[in-house]
């Protein structure tokens, strides 16, 4: 198969396995989303899942978050990796939602990645699922899955992203990021497939003998 050839296969197959894409992340609004994600670094989404309810009592929109000690923060997440650095960027973006925006969260790109702790993943994320903008949030997940099946070359996320961009249709990026995270997940993880054993990569690469070694982000 030719690469445009693989990227139309994988779109048909996996809107096939996954019709709906849910949001992993629990929330009730931007602000929650965009919280949510940013404690999904480094740390699973059901983990998340756990912490979330308990800072989001204390607070779930910006100006009372704003109001809160970044210790008590720090507590309520304390299960989440990187608690302490993570507590900071909730109460910083808090404040600067309210400074500078209003207290509602930026829909562009530019904007949220401004926000202390919003990388281009976490604002990329954020403009797919809380605003239906086109994006092409890509993670670890993606990276490597994009690697075995011969969609890239990329080295990084940035790279990937962009030869992923090229392949697919626009109009399908934001369900198909996480279809592709929900395949991962299921039957072509880091341990489980090594581009040799779940159905998308024995499909496209059939005389495949030798597990494919990814590149990390």
């Amino acid at each position: 198969m030719l690469k445009q050839e693989r990227a139309d296969f994988i779109l048909r197959r996996l809107e096939e396995l996954y019709p709906e894409t849910p949001v992993p992340l629990d929330h009730t609004s931007p602000f929650t989303l965009l919280v949510a994600v940013l404690l999904s670094a480094q740390c699973t989404d059901a983990r998340v899942n756990l912490v979330t309810p308990r800072l989001f009592a204390l607070a779930d929109e910006p100006q009372a978050m704003s109001q809160l000690e970044v210790p008590v923060i720090q507590e309520a997440i304390k299960s989440c990796g990187l608690a302490p650095k993570k507590a900071k960027a909730i109460s910083g973006l808090s404040h600067i939602l309210m400074e500078k925006f209003d207290g509602q969260v930026p829909r562009t790109l530019a904007e949220l990645e401004t926000l202390p702790g919003v990388g281009h993943k976490t604002a990329s994320v954020v403009v797919a699922q809380a605003f239906g903008e086109p994006a092409f949030p890509v993670d670890t997940h993606i990276h490597r899955l994009a690697q075995r099946w011969k969609l890239t070359s990329g080295k990084n996320v940035v790279e990937t992203e962009r030869d992923l961009k090229k392949l697919f249709p626009r109009e399908s990026w934001n369900k198909l990021h996480l279809q592709i995270i929900f395949y991962g997940r299921d039957a072509c993880t880091a341990r489980g497939c090594d581009g040799t054993v779940c159905e998308i990569c024995r499909t496209l690469f059939p005389k495949r003998k030798k597990g494919i070694e990814t590149k990390k982000s």
